[in-house]
């Protein structure tokens, strides 16, 4: 797998593109110059992370014919700086899933997330390593 990445302009704002050929904007904060023109890179991570998972949940529950109208995830990580640099790493990461569809059947999607989760997400096996990684459900009926 490889990544471009460009800068555009002369500040801290940068386009990445891979094999989808699709953009993504990263910048820096406004407190180190940035301009709010893309995610920052540690949101990015979060988002991989939840993107990840997502896209494994929704292969299993649609083959479980799950009727889903509305599905998120938000991601929280906590982070802690090392001592002696400035790095900041996540120690820390929850992962909320939200479904809302109907007649949802509470154990596929548990299933389908701990599959995701232990089994086939390549993400959480890369950050697993440094930081935490809990999960809790939330279901809604239509």
């Amino acid at each position: 797998m490889k990544v471009e990445l460009v800068r555009v302009g002369d500040g801290f704002h940068f386009e990445g593109s891979g094999s989808s050929d699709v953009k993504i904007h990263t910048d820096g904060s406004p407190e180190i110059g940035g301009q709010n023109m893309g995610v920052r890179p540690m949101e990015l991570l979060l988002m991989g992370l939840a993107s990840c998972s997502a896209i494994d949940v929704v292969l299993i529950l649609k083959k479980q014919k799950q009727d889903i109208t509305d599905f998120r995830i938000l991601a929280d990580g906590d982070r802690v700086e090392e001592e002696g640099t400035k790095r900041s790493p996540f120690r820390k990461i929850h992962l909320t899933f939200r479904f809302t569809g109907n007649n949802l059947d509470e154990n596929k999607i548990n299933r389908a997330i701990g599959l995701s989760m232990e089994k086939y997400c390549s993400a959480t096996a890369q950050l697993e390593a440094l930081a935490t990684i809990t999960h809790s459900v939330e279901i809604a009926s239509v």
